[in-house]
């Protein structure tokens, strides 16, 4: 009798959220992210924004990899709209930057918080696409992959640093979150900037991806005519369902979908219901599926992701009732198109990644502008 037949490996389903603002949470808001969830939430005892993530509640929910970000908080910005149904609490606001200079202080600490954790053994930066396949093979007490996106580009305080920022480990850029000296942005209308322009070139001559969340519809269209490198939306809803010029519109999402891009959904209560955050009604899961629905219309569904954005100014107060905490990401399975669930929940963003990244079929070899930047790096940027 012949042996029987070996049962074929489970496919691997990796789970990725693309977009968390990590660092910022750390160092400027002081959070201590290597807690669990539940001391980090004894501790700080708050009656809104109430804490989701932590390092620990990162593994709790199987997380193999996120995009987290550099986060530095600008002292101009337009007023922001209300994210959940209790008014925000008073709580200290983070340092702001007044320059560029102050702008790269803020990142250049982000960053370092991560290198530690990667020194530590707690995370492992993903540099290239060798790094990514290494993240099939890791158990749960391993390190979590990271991926580093710069939201809002002025740490970058002249477009001939990107390369600096690259060998540090940077792989995407979103030039704007309100108006940066690059970009119109959320809030903040206007078309890129000289330097704008000058920073896609640099981006696009080192390896960088770029991240079109926050962009105003007039920088977001001249980027993608400019750019030619990959792009994603991180964190980003359908502007359809949420009219407001924080999201996308159709028009964008098509012009997207003929770049294959990947959009992250973010879970935010006034992203996905902008009147029902404001009115105190319920946000459910029903309400993440019909954006992913929207957006997998235009995109299709095998590029529609994740990008919470949990605890990036908002919280379980201000999130879908279903999520809870941060292990909770499993279930916005439920939230999926029809039989795409392992896409919502990691793969559409994987797949991406690994056309994307430098050794990947769009990033090229591994290290590529490396020979560019390290003449940057050799005198150092202080």
């Amino acid at each position: 009798m012949p042996p029987a037949p070996t049962p074929a490996p489970p496919s691997f389903e990796p789970r990725v959220d693309g977009h968390l603002d990590l660092a910022h949470n750390a160092v400027a808001m002081e959070r201590d992210l290597d807690l669990e969830l539940d001391v980090l939430r004894s501790r700080e005892g708050r009656p809104s924004q109430t804490g989701m993530i932590t390092w620990p509640e990162l593994r709790r929910a199987h997380i193999d990899l996120v995009v987290a970000t550099l986060f530095a908080h600008p002292a101009e910005r337009a007023p922001m709209q209300a994210l959940g149904t209790r008014a925000a609490p008073p709580y200290p606001e983070p340092p702001a930057y007044h320059d560029a200079q102050g702008a790269f202080e803020q990142a250049d600490a982000q960053l370092r918080y991560y290198e530690r954790l990667e020194h530590a053994g707690t995370i492992r930066i993903v540099r290239d696409r060798s790094d990514l396949q290494s993240l099939r093979k890791r158990g749960n007490d391993e390190p979590i992959g990271v991926v580093v996106l710069m939201e809002g580009a002025d740490p970058i305080r002249t477009p001939d640093e990107t390369g600096w920022w690259f060998e540090r480990g940077v792989r995407l850029i979103g030039p704007a979150w309100q108006r940066t000296r690059y970009a119109g942005g959320t809030r903040a209308p206007g078309p890129l900037t000289e330097l704008g322009r000058s920073l896609l070139d640099e981006m696009a001559s080192v390896g960088m991806a770029l991240d079109v969340s926050h962009l105003s519809d007039e920088s977001l269209h001249e980027a993608l005519e400019r750019f030619g490198g990959p792009v994603v939306a991180s964190h980003s809803n359908a502007r359809a369902l949420t009219p407001t010029d924080r999201h996308l519109s159709d028009e964008a999402l098509r012009a997207l979908a003929e770049r294959d891009a990947v959009v992250g959904i973010v879970l935010g209560n006034s992203f996905l219901d902008a009147s029902a955050a404001a009115e105190g009604r319920q946000v459910t899961l029903a309400t993440v599926r019909a954006q992913v629905r929207h957006v997998a219309s235009i995109l299709g569904p095998e590029r529609v992701g994740i990008g919470s954005d949990l605890d990036g100014g908002f919280g379980a107060e201000e999130s879908p009732v279903e999520l809870t905490r941060g292990s909770d990401f499993g279930r916005l399975a439920e939230a999926a198109a029809d039989g795409h669930g392992a896409d919502l929940l990691g793969l559409a963003w994987w797949r991406w990644l690994e056309r994307s990244l430098p050794g990947g079929d769009f990033g090229g070899d591994p290290g590529d502008g490396s020979a560019r930047s390290e003449t940057i790096a050799e005198g150092g940027v202080s």
